[in-house]
């Protein structure tokens, strides 16, 4: 298991490195691409940190199956993709406010332990998933969200600079990471894709965020 939090090894700060921001790889899997209209199916998210050795990597994880909102419109063609049953007996879905409470917590939890102010949602295509993310917010009443409500970071944009890929599972075969085809398109294993996609292309980039001379202070 990576540890975390070694103070003898001295990992940077995640407050120090986004700006304050803690950086939460969220996905979607959803009904259709109209975030007002389409239903919520399943959420995941992943926080991330800095290892011992400096290394950014991922840290926590959590995904829930999501019941569809009262007059939610659920597109055929995106179930074929997303393999989601949504009126499966057997699947453990809770409703919107649940999942997005559950998944706010640990959030809230991780901020407070890394002295950051406010989330970021990192996603791939990521205004996709903030759309969803914020219509749901809407829908459900929440009055404190800890994401940002306009602000992210798109690992797909990120890939295209730093791999020349845009397409995840190309991006994550650029990288040198494993793809599991079959597991693609749950909601989880694209998280945890994007998420460890997000630490390789930062990795990289940390020499020249290093080498950047501190602020001045005002």
């Amino acid at each position: 298991m990576t540890d975390f939090h070694d103070e003898a090894a001295a990992p940077p700060r995640m407050a120090t490195r986004f700006r304050g921001f803690l950086p939460v790889v969220i996905d979607v899997e959803t009904g259709g691409f109209n975030a007002a209209t389409d239903a919520l199916l399943e959420i995941a998210a992943v926080t991330v940190d800095f290892d011992q050795n400096g290394q950014l990597a991922v840290r926590e994880s959590a995904s829930y199956h999501v019941a569809p909102f009262e007059g939610a419109n659920i597109e055929p063609a995106s179930l074929e993709v997303n393999g989601i049953d949504p009126h499966h007996p057997l699947r453990p879905a809770i409703p919107e406010r649940d999942a997005l409470g559950r998944i706010f917590s640990m959030v809230r939890e991780t901020m407070k332990a890394d002295g950051c102010k406010r989330a970021v949602l990192v996603g791939h295509n990521a205004h996709f998933d903030l759309g969803f993310l914020n219509a749901a917010i809407a829908r459900t009443g929440i009055k404190r969200s800890p994401f940002h409500p306009f602000s992210c970071f798109d690992t797909a944009t990120l890939a295209g600079v730093a791999l020349g890929q845009t397409v995840l599972r190309r991006a994550a075969a650029a990288a040198g990471m494993s793809w599991d085809n079959d597991a693609a398109h749950s909601a989880r294993y694209d998280t945890e894709q994007t998420a460890r996609l997000f630490c390789t292309i930062v990795n990289r980039f940390q020499p020249i965020f290093e080498a950047i001379p501190p602020a001045p202070q005002p």
